[in-house]
């Protein structure tokens, strides 16, 4: 509508162009592509193959070596969507997933940078990582902690090959143009604190020393979270804890604070019995799932990714999404997200799905492309 009918289409057009030329723009013609009714984004569902992931790592062992060849040995997990935006390494927007690979003998050096990062352990043992001079041993299940600005660093005493997931908000620090990293001046950082030191002192009970830095603002002292642990508390669960949405749920959490374990990245642990479906819903915090153990399928606003032990798959924004557990045993799914930045921002919400019983109708199925 004009307001003015004198105006000519070809004065109208005139005005609009000179706007353009003069790199301004009329907001009534695009507030609704800048305020929108409801979240609006370009990530897309997908799912990996752990097999696939895992041939890709092994041969990545042949062809570089940590610290000489390349700072680290990590098969990145891309989004199609986000390449097509030119996003290289991108999982969702914001978050980033890799898989290392550290062979027996090898580690990789010490360095720090503003990226807040997560390790889930995926396979082998005798590896550690070394958080600020503190070791961590990681067994398969286990979650290691490396928050942003810590010098970390990996080695590998074992004797099988070792597999984990880097998971980094590597989106989300590039979108504030804040990305820092520095490389320690030194192979590695010096060990100053006995080794596992921070789960002796939460494991039988909550303890600091008298001066020890505690507040909001400051990262979780555990660094290293024990799959054991987290079995335990989700097996003692009944029925009364079953939620809906996420079956049995776990959030790892920083002790001292009560929030998420990384003030940036959350992380969780789920737990579905044979048989067991949940509901869906959606909420404004995307993810990225590895499932630990079992079989069976997630269904993504009405398509379906079917998924065994060891698969990865994107959970995007805003995105109806379901759980079946299939397998004639339990499944465990890890996941780590974006939420804690949203509620920082008070930018977060969710909705249940109100149709067919709030359960999907799938319309279609995923099928990777598994070529090696």
């Amino acid at each position: 509508m004009v307001k003015n009918e004198s105006y000519t289409q070809k004065e109208l057009n005139s005005y609009y162009e000179g706007m353009k030329k003069n790199h301004i723009g009329p907001l009534w013609h695009d507030l609704g592509h800048m305020v929108t009714k409801e979240p609006v984004h370009d990530v897309e569902p997908y799912l990996w193959k752990w097999k696939t992931i895992r041939e890709y790592a092994l041969k990545a062992g042949e062809i570089v070596e940590p610290g000489k060849d390349a700072e680290r040995r990590v098969v990145y997990l891309q989004n199609p969507s986000l390449l097509k935006r030119g996003l290289v390494g991108y999982g969702t927007h914001t978050l980033y997933a890799g898989i290392q690979l550290l062979l027996p003998g090898e580690s990789a050096p010490s360095h720090h940078h503003s990226q807040s990062a997560i390790r889930f352990i995926i396979e082998g043992d005798g590896a550690y990582t070394a958080v600020n001079g503190e070791k961590t041993y990681m067994e398969r299940g286990d979650m290691v902690l490396t928050p942003a600005w810590t010098w970390h660093e990996h080695k590998h005493e074992g004797k099988e090959p070792m597999f984990w997931m880097d998971g980094l908000d590597v989106g989300l620090v590039q979108t504030m143009a804040a990305s820092f990293f520095e490389a320690y001046e030194e192979e590695s950082y010096p060990m100053e604190a006995p080794e596992n030191y921070a789960n002796q002192q939460f494991s039988m009970g909550a303890f600091k020393k008298l001066n020890e830095k505690s507040a909001p603002d400051y990262p979780s002292p555990i660094f290293g979270y024990k799959f054991d642990r987290v079995k335990y508390l989700l097996d003692q669960m009944t029925e009364a804890d079953f939620d809906s949405f996420d079956g049995y749920a776990i959030e790892y959490i920083n002790p001292t604070t009560g929030g998420s374990a990384d003030s940036r990245i959350g992380t969780m642990m789920q737990k579905l019995k044979s048989g067991q479906q949940t509901k869906a819903h959606r909420h404004v915090h995307s993810a990225i799932f590895h499932v630990l153990e079992g079989r069976g399928y997630t269904v993504i606003d009405g398509q379906k990714f079917e998924w065994e032990k060891g698969d990865f798959f994107i959970l995007p924004p805003w995105s109806n999404h379901e759980h079946v557990n299939t397998g004639s045993t339990d499944v465990f799914l890890f996941s780590f997200n974006d939420k804690p930045v949203m509620e920082k921002l008070e930018l977060e919400f969710s909705e249940e799905y109100k149709e067919n019983d709030g359960h999907q109708v799938v319309e279609k199925v995923f099928f990777p492309d598994e070529t090696v």
